[in-house]
């Protein structure tokens, strides 16, 4: 390795780290490997939750790597154990899931210690997950319970369907409650103070370099923070615009389809 510019990699998945099907390319693992031989840190940050998290880093020969997941609601290393844990109080959870909304064009879901739960049967949604298998349960939220919430989220048609519904929780919760955009389909709620960026403080705070010795990709708003506060930041190509405009001083490389994570990362560390 020519030269060890940062300690840890920090990544999203969808849209960053995960090519355009959805699944870690060759070429990724490929490179995540020789990063970890060379004891660079691997941290995955994402929205996604710890056990369909777990399928797809098995791909990669990995020692030691830190999943953060649900947007930072859970942290857990490779051999499953739990570093930090954030849940929404249980009856705030249960109101976030009954919230009003319009039921043709949106479909609520939670991730919780005990599944995924969705409003509704979408098979479309098995591509997203069909490395690890995980799929959810239907319910009917107004009879579910609130335990172990590590997020309650909404995914509509067009960013309009869900523009209602933030402002009704922001109007209702305030600052008890964090929320976000995984995409600019999909609105995302989860307990005050847990972002990516918060987890990955907490995970480096134990290690003898902290967040100036990460760089981290991302493509989504929930990314903002995180970004913003490594010491370089990178936004993918196909990031949600808002994200760019949000941090116009953010370089932004090329597209997780063409797996440019682990491009600019054998640039910037000299794999080759």
């Amino acid at each position: 390795m020519q030269n060890r510019p940062f300690r840890a990699v920090v990544s999203d998945l969808d849209g960053t780290l995960l090519n355009g099907d959805h699944v870690i390319g060759d070429f990724t693992i490929e490179t995540l490997e020789k990063l970890a031989q060379e004891k660079i840190d691997i941290i995955l940050a994402t929205g996604r939750k710890y056990e369909d998290v777990a399928h797809i880093v098995g791909k990669v020969k990995l020692d030691n790597a830190v999943l953060i997941t649900s947007n930072g609601a859970r942290a857990h290393n490779l051999q499953g154990k739990l570093l930090l844990s954030n849940s929404l109080p249980d009856e705030m959870a249960m109101e976030i899931m009954q919230t009003p909304y319009d039921e043709k064009n949106v479909f609520a879901n939670s991730y919780q210690d005990d599944g995924w739960f969705i409003s509704i049967d979408m098979p479309e949604l098995a591509k997203y997950h069909q490395d690890s298998g995980f799929m959810y349960q239907v319910v009917d939220f107004k009879h579910h319970h609130g335990r172990g919430t590590e997020k309650v989220f909404f995914i509509g048609r067009t960013p309009a369907d869900l523009a209602p519904i933030e402002a009704h929780l922001k109007a209702r919760f305030g600052d008890a409650i964090y929320i976000t955009y995984s995409t600019p389909q999909c609105l995302e709620i989860m307990n005050k103070n847990v972002s990516k960026a918060t987890a990955l403080a907490q995970v480096v705070q134990g290690r003898e370099y902290g967040l100036s010795a990460c760089i981290a990709f991302g493509d989504g708003m929930n990314d903002i923070e995180m970004l913003s506060e490594v010491d370089k930041g990178c936004i993918m190509g196909n990031a949600d615009p808002r994200l760019v405009q949000a941090c116009p001083q953010l370089e932004q490389i090329g597209l997780n389809r063409h797996e440019a994570v682990a491009s600019y990362l054998r640039a910037t560390f000299g794999v080759y």
